[in-house]
């Protein structure tokens, strides 16, 4: 089953300039979305054993409070 989306020129220019020549634009955008998710999977426990979570969630929290706890 096919489904079309709509980008504007802006943003169809950016993919047309990332697609490979003979790619498609469904290879090219399943593409880039593998590459996003092995991104995230090779960050996933960077900060196992340190207190650099607990750190963002403290500078979250003090985000927070500052803008009136949204």
């Amino acid at each position: 089953m096919s489904k079309s989306i709509r980008v504007d020129e802006d943003t169809h220019a950016a993919l047309s300039s990332l697609k490979g020549e003979d790619e498609t634009f469904d290879e090219l955008l399943s593409r880039l979305v593998e590459e996003r998710r092995e991104s995230v999977r090779s960050g996933a426990g960077l900060w196992k054993g340190t207190d650099a979570a607990e750190k963002a969630r403290a500078v979250r929290n003090e985000m927070k409070r500052d803008l009136g706890g949204r």
